[in-house]
């Protein structure tokens, strides 16, 4: 009797939390919500219960919420996507970005910039993956996935990314078809030889597994042609990063005498090639951006390509990146869709880059500052901007990870 007693006890309690328990975890009070999937720009609320998005609606009732964020005057959106950045960090010295001093550690740059995902591009190959899941993938909080490198030695500098004998096409796909969660495609980086090899090799591989391929060409003298690249080579949806780059062994999306865009760059868009900045350290040019965002052609996807030698140059993070682009022209709305559902569509994560109910609980909150700013490049050209980006809060799987004034701390 006494047993049965116990547990009906247990019964009623379970019953009465369940009642007690809170409807949202976390309301995000009137924000601009701007959520490219769903067409939504316009103030709205956002209710989260544990790790998912509940809802974007108007005038949320906020009674029962564990946390209300005021996000008045502020922009809320998916959080961030970046898909290229160097986080395979390590202590061997010889490895470049490939568990080397090269790269970062994820958690340290993304959520005070709004980035909830980050794609590292080609740092780890088949044979080094394993250890980037183990290190970096496992222990991070920033969700991260991986453009698998063609090489299998990944990125380690030197006569390692010339080695077209490392370049397998089987067992990349293999090891992307294990890690299918982790593995969202193939990276071809740094190869300076005049053929095709690393990206027949790698698209080889995209179509074993079904993945897409980002390509960082060009190292030959002279550079091969980009039009053979975007039309004889690549598919639609692979990507191609470095877009705006002015360098002598890469062909330019724009003439250098004419600054006239070429039509070619306009169809393999067309096409469905995916143009991505990736902005790096010598990898974005104003002489390229300019006369191309002012001929109507806009980057796909807006990347920084993050590492130690760049993140403190003129690339810095992607807040900046995206100031950029709005001081070139771009709306808003454009840059967002550009960093969210954009790079979630390239990498095939459709789960991401947007708030639509029960999917994960990703959120950017930004505010766009006004007054006066400088914003350069490696070159040493400076523009001068209105505008720029600032992260106030960073919510990654339905947790504040980041919180720039203590807006979640109000109940």
């Amino acid at each position: 009797m006494k047993k049965q007693q116990s547990l009906l006890i247990i019964g009623l309690l379970l019953c009465l939390n369940i009642s007690w328990s809170q409807e949202y975890s976390i309301v995000i009070k009137g924000g601009h919500v701007i959520d490219p999937k769903n067409s939504i720009d316009e103030v709205m609320d956002v209710a989260i219960k544990d790790n998912k998005i509940v809802k974007v609606a108007k005038n949320i009732n906020t009674k029962d919420a564990e946390k209300v964020v005021e996000a008045k005057g502020l922009y809320v959106t998916p959080g961030l996507i970046d898909i290229h950045q160097h986080v395979f960090a390590g202590t061997e010295a010889g490895r470049a970005y490939s568990n080397g001093p090269g790269s970062v550690a994820p958690d340290g740059f993304s959520f005070r910039t709004g980035i909830t995902t980050v794609v590292d591009c080609g740092g780890s190959g088949w044979k080094s993956f394993p250890t980037f899941k183990e290190n970096i993938i496992d222990r991070s909080k920033t969700r991260v996935l991986s453009f698998l490198n063609i090489v299998g030695e990944g990125m380690r500098g030197g006569n390692y990314e010339q080695d077209t004998n490392d370049m397998n096409a089987k067992l990349s796909a293999q090891m992307a078809q294990k890690y299918s969660d982790d593995i969202v495609g193939f990276k071809v980086a740094h190869y300076e030889g005049p053929d095709w090899t690393p990206v027949d090799r790698a698209v080889e591989a995209g179509n074993l597994s079904k993945k897409p391929v980002i390509i960082d060409f060009g190292g030959s003298r002279p550079p091969l042609s980009i039009e053979e690249l975007f039309m004889q080579h690549l598919r639609p949806g692979d990507i191609y990063t470095h877009a705006f780059a002015e360098l002598e062994t890469r062909e330019t999306v724009v003439d250098v005498n004419s600054k006239e865009l070429k039509p070619f760059v306009s169809k393999a868009q067309e096409k469905g090639i995916v143009f991505d900045v990736g902005y790096g350290g010598i990898s974005f040019a104003y002489s390229q951006a300019i006369p191309a965002v002012k001929s109507g052609f806009y980057p796909n996807t807006i990347s920084t390509d993050l590492h130690i030698g760049s993140m403190n140059n003129a690339m810095k993070d992607l807040l900046s990146v995206m100031s950029k682009f709005l001081v070139m022209g771009m709306e808003l709305e454009e840059v967002i869709e550009a960093t969210t559902w954009n790079p979630a569509k390239a990498i095939l994560r459709e789960e991401l880059g947007n708030l639509s109910a029960d999917m994960p609980a990703d959120v950017a909150i930004l505010k766009l500052n006004k007054g006066d700013f400088g914003y350069f490049d490696y070159t040493g050209h400076l523009e001068k901007g209105k505008v720029r980006l600032e992260c106030e809060l960073t919510i990654r799987d339905g947790k504040v990870v980041y919180d720039l004034n203590g807006r979640s701390l109000s109940k």
